[in-house]
């Protein structure tokens, strides 16, 4: 299968997913599929697709959110010559496109009120009427929408029309986290750092530390299985000894000791005073020992200035207003040696 398309997971909860995706395919019935960003809502859309009566016909994608408010209904049900400014010839809207296939709409929550009504309309009747247009065209098309809102509670809230959200959900299927799906934050991993390390032409593959897992494992990815394939990815590429295992994960790529600070611009009924950060407190009534609290403060310093400047200790020693021999003297004696891998 394409790169974009694989399932890989082994968790219960992804499996029981995939399966009821598999079973409601071949019935011509919508289906929502709901779920955190990431988590492969376009994947089970095209698995309904594929698996369906209809996988030789087209799958028609439309991203709700990436269109103004103004172009989704043309976007959608099409429009004649000059039925607005800058119509300058009939378009099939993407209803027609999708004639006997599959019409997968992402970001559903998305819609305008007055998108929704028509949209309800292309569902319950299968008719859809192009925009400066009064005679409707009759389409064969079986509707997948997917979100990452509580859809209910919006049309609770008035935000969401109930009798659509009625018509759209014969069946929905709930994707699960990534941080939820046991197990497959390493098969996952191992997936996607093969594939990554097949594409750098490495001889061989080395696997991960312990402790690299360890941080996989801890970390909650809120972006789910996209993140954790850009984490991996980066991880390999940057890695430049591949003999040894992998041991350094990056989970943010603009964490950066020179990353520029927000603009902001000065309240001019504020006086230019300049803000001072107030110092940690510190339980001294707790300390009995005085140089031993003294150096434990003092190698807490080195260890977080080490780490903000990425091991770079002339950058470190000159943050700290000491010289390199002074910094090379601190280290040694809080036994901070070189960073290993």
């Amino acid at each position: 299968m394409e790169r974009n398309t694989q399932f890989v997971g082994q968790s219960t909860a992804f499996l029981d997913s995939v399966e009821r995706a598999s079973r409601a395919a071949p019935l011509r019935r919508p289906v929502l599929v709901i779920g955190e960003r990431g988590t492969g809502k376009e994947l089970i859309a095209e698995r309904l697709h594929q698996l369906s009566r209809r996988w030789q016909e087209p799958f028609v994608t439309l991203n709700c959110a990436a269109l103004p408010e103004s172009l989704i209904e043309a976007e959608l049900f099409g429009h004649e010559q000059g039925a607005f400014t800058g119509a300058t010839r009939a378009r099939a809207g993407r209803f027609e496109e999708a004639d006997k296939g599959t019409l997968f709409l992402d970001e559903l929550a998305t819609l305008s009120m007055g998108a929704q009504e028509r949209l309800l309309r292309a569902v319950e009747y299968g008719e859809v009427t192009r925009i400066g247009s009064s005679r409707p065209v009759v389409v064969d098309v079986r509707i997948v929408a997917a979100t990452n809102e509580d859809l209910p509670r919006l049309a609770e809230e008035g935000r969401f029309r109930p009798d659509l959200l009625d018509r759209l959900s014969f069946e929905v299927i709930t994707l699960p986290p990534l941080r939820v799906r046991e197990g497959d934050i390493h098969v996952l991993s191992d997936y996607f750092a093969r594939r990554m390390a097949t594409e750098l032409h490495w001889d061989s593959w080395p696997g991960f530390t312990e402790a690299a897992l360890r941080s996989l494992e801890e970390y909650q990815w809120p972006g789910n299985v996209r993140e954790l394939r850009n984490v991996i990815e980066r991880a390999v590429y940057r890695w430049e000894n591949w003999h040894d295992p992998i041991g350094h994960i990056t989970f943010d790529p603009f964490d950066s000791p020179w990353k520029p600070e927000a603009a902001t611009r000065p309240d001019p009924k504020v006086s230019a005073v300049p803000a001072t950060r107030p110092a940690p407190r510190t339980n001294y009534d707790a300390v009995s020992d005085l140089k031993g609290a003294v150096d434990a403060h003092e190698k807490a310093i080195l260890e977080a200035a080490l780490a903000r400047h990425r091991y770079n200790q002339r950058q470190t020693a000159k943050a700290l207003a000491l010289s390199y021999d002074q910094l090379r003297h601190a280290m040694k004696k809080h036994g901070l040696g070189e960073r290993t891998a």
